[in-house]
């Protein structure tokens, strides 16, 4: 409450009289803890978010054949290594001696590096992503609710026909790599996705690659799938 003092005393002939002004701000320090508290009950506050991860079965009734079964079409394998490279190979693991050339490098880039794996991911989910986009725009419009975008994101996302990725990080990978490999996942619409351990096999792709095949000389390649050392 302002209040106005007069000061008191005689007033002097053609001076005016002398005035005080006090403003009281008791009042505003309440109304100021009232809005707080208001706000604390209305805002709503960050929600935790979650990432759904698919881990291998571990029925052991379930054979390992049925257990990793995935349309060849559909598979990818991304093998997460060392300095942010990532190995990838389509389908079902390739014979080691093919694997030089069915095993491919890519790098942590934007959709427009053709090297990245936003761009391999994109170009194998496009017809996902560009589903889930329009979905997005319709939102933006107001012409889906939150709940309704939701639900159906999930149905494009759990579709039988998506991408499949398998993902294995080796020991020369750090924390970062899986953590933009899931990244990754989110971004490019993939429903359908899992963590497993690299095999012999993937050491053996990857080694092979850094040393430019100089790795498998030291193996017999000839008698089948599996490498017998000299």
């Amino acid at each position: 409450m302002a209040e106005v003092n007069t000061g008191g005393g005689e007033q002097k002939k053609g001076k005016p009289k002398k005035m005080s002004l006090r403003v009281d701000f008791t009042p505003m320090v309440d109304m100021n803890m009232l809005l707080i508290t208001f706000f604390m009950f209305a805002t709503s506050l960050a929600k935790p978010q979650t990432m759904d991860i698919t881990m291998p079965v571990k029925d052991e009734k379930v054979k390992e054949e049925e257990r990793s079964k995935v349309a060849d079409d559909k598979a990818i394998t991304l093998i997460l290594g060392e300095k942010n490279t990532i190995y990838y190979y389509l389908g079902k693991p390739p014979k080691y001696s093919e694997a030089l050339n069915s095993v491919k490098v890519a790098t942590y880039g934007s959709a427009e590096d053709k090297n990245s794996l936003r761009y391999l991911l994109l170009s194998r989910n496009r017809v996902n992503v560009e589903k889930i986009a329009k979905l997005r725009d319709l939102k933006n419009r107001k012409k889906l609710t939150q709940v309704m975008y939701d639900e159906e994101v999930k149905k494009i996302k759990n579709d039988k026909n998506g991408q499949v990725v398998i993902i294995k990080p080796l020991d020369e990978s750090v924390y970062k790599n899986m953590v933009d490999a899931l990244d990754e996942m989110q971004i490019c619409a993939i429903g359908t996705y899992a963590i497993v351990e690299p095999t012999d096999a993937d050491k053996w792709f990857v080694k092979n690659i850094q040393t430019k095949g100089a790795f498998s000389k030291d193996y017999d390649l000839t008698g089948g799938d599996a490498p017998a050392t000299k």
